[in-house]
């Protein structure tokens, strides 16, 4: 990964195009994030007590359609982006659960863990991908340990096809999408997402299968795919609970 101070999300009129667009050119935003809560629901049953973790948390997308139906006891939002946290801080101030907000980048992360507590949840969405594949498995591991016993780590991004046959046909998936859905941010300026996606230096996605591979390695277990849309997946696993002898 290059430093983030080189990356475009250190670039203010980048972040904010995409806080505005997003929903217009990520297939299925909604949809996969109200999977996310579903699945919260699902690992993190019971009410309060709990804590979690937002790595790349971007406008806080996430952590305000959860906080709709549930409350964590303390919830921490990561992001690189200056930009992306002043927009989360907007958007989440009017709730009451207690949220911290940290500056980071995965490399910083990485280079000093700065959190205080683990975690019963750890979400992250469309951001581990800027990880080259040795990255992605040291801030899988790091996740890993900062899950509490049983906890639930899972990952939304995007994921490189296993050939070039399938990533000509998620692309054009990709592109037809858009085409249906590109709404008030214009069909002529979104169309060419998908191409500049692949050719950017700052995405260095992975396979599914290789990162789902590593997600075990590390000790996960229930490691499975949640959601699929062409290159968009959901998948993760939960930490090991250890049973009282």
């Amino acid at each position: 990964m290059s430093e983030f101070t080189e990356s475009r999300w250190a670039d203010h009129d980048f972040s904010l195009a995409y806080r505005d667009e997003a929903g217009s050119y990520i297939p299925f935003r909604s949809r996969m994030v109200e999977t996310a809560v579903s699945l919260y629901k699902l690992f993190i049953p019971q009410q309060g007590l709990t804590t979690l973790l937002d790595l790349g948390c971007g406008d806080g997308f996430f952590i305000d359609a959860l906080l709709d139906d549930h409350r964590p006891t303390h919830a921490v939002l990561v992001d690189g982006s200056a930009e992306m946290l002043t927009a989360a801080r907007q958007r989440l101030a009017s709730r009451t659960a207690r949220i911290d907000f940290v500056q980071a980048s995965f490399q910083e992360l990485l280079a000093r863990d700065p959190f205080a507590v683990d975690f019963d949840f750890i979400f992250s969405s469309l951001a581990i991908h800027h990880l080259c594949m040795p990255e992605k498995i040291a801030l899988y591991r790091l996740i890993y340990e900062r899950l509490t016993a049983g906890g639930q780590f899972i990952n939304l991004d995007v994921v490189i096809a296993p050939s070039t046959c399938l990533e000509k046909s998620y692309l054009s998936l990709w592109t037809e999408w858009i085409r249906q859905h590109a709404g008030p941010a214009g069909i002529d300026k979104l169309l060419p997402i998908p191409e500049q996606y692949k050719d950017n230096p700052d995405n260095m996605p992975d396979t599914l299968k290789s990162q789902m591979e590593a997600l075990e390695d590390i000790g996960f277990q229930d490691v499975d795919c949640y959601f699929k849309y062409g290159i968009f997946s959901m998948f993760g696993g939960r930490k090991v609970q250890v049973c009282p002898t």
